[in-house]
């Protein structure tokens, strides 16, 4: 398709935003949603003029997604793929002692967020005849490490909905994947553990994690394949990581 329309959720940072800067410097027209104001008019002007629209809103807010998306300017109303990429972990703690407002936010965001945006996006993608969708997942949405309880359960209802609206928009010529990253380098842990920078650096020591870039190209890979061609579910680690639990430190 030329000059596709990408619309990004969680674009002011880590993947969503390496996936803007790759996508919109290799010519697709970028829709970057996140709420974080001085970052989205920062992409503004890292990426061409007139390639990029923003849009502040939280995706947790049902009515701010509604209003963000009915209200886009006509020449951006027609979405061709939408990257359901905000999302968070809070906390890390066994199922006994969890935080029910992390609990919350994990579920809010990572769960609601995308079926809110989804359900404003999709019926214009099927008035269109077709679009593409991918869900960033994640590792921890195939399997269970311990105490990631309400995270993981989140990712695995992200698994559970990308299967669903593969299923349910084949009809539509809507394709749908899913992109599982393992451990990627970015502020997550930094939000995990409420912003002590000390405890995130040591998610990553002693090995080499992938970078948002690594799966901003896996993005562009899928969305560039031929159109007979869907891959489907991916799933990317680092080269020193095999599973949620086993990795190798140096």
């Amino acid at each position: 398709m030329p000059n596709p329309t990408v619309f990004i959720t969680g674009a002011t940072s880590g993947i969503g935003r390496a996936t803007a800067l790759l996508l919109g410097n290799a010519g697709f027209r970028i829709i970057a949603a996140g709420r974080r104001t001085e970052r989205l008019e920062e992409l503004k002007t890292l990426l061409p003029a007139g390639n990029v629209h923003t849009l502040e809103f939280d995706v947790r807010d049902k009515a701010a997604v509604k209003n963000a998306i009915e209200t886009l300017p006509e020449t951006w109303k027609n979405i061709d793929v939408l990257i359901n990429n905000a999302g968070n972990a809070h906390g890390l703690s066994d199922i006994q002692n969890g935080n029910v407002d992390d609990w919350d936010l994990m579920i809010d965001i990572n769960v609601k967020g995308l079926l809110y945006v989804s359900r404003e996006i999709i019926p214009g993608m099927i008035a269109n005849g077709g679009g593409r969708i991918i869900n960033i997942g994640s590792i921890a949405g195939k399997e269970v490490y311990p105490n990631g309880n309400v995270y993981c359960a989140s990712k695995f209802a992200v698994d559970a909905l990308s299967k669903a609206m593969r299923l349910d928009l084949l009809k539509e010529g809507i394709m749908v994947s899913e992109i599982n990253p393992g451990m990627v380098e970015t502020e997550f842990s930094e939000v995990r553990f409420k912003g002590d920078k000390e405890k995130a650096a040591q998610t990553y020591k002693g090995m080499e994690p992938l970078r948002p870039e690594d799966i901003a190209d896996v993005i562009h890979f899928t969305l560039t394949r031929p159109k007979h061609v869907n891959l489907a579910d991916i799933l990317i680690l680092p080269a020193a990581q095999a599973s949620t639990t086993l990795s190798i430190r140096k």
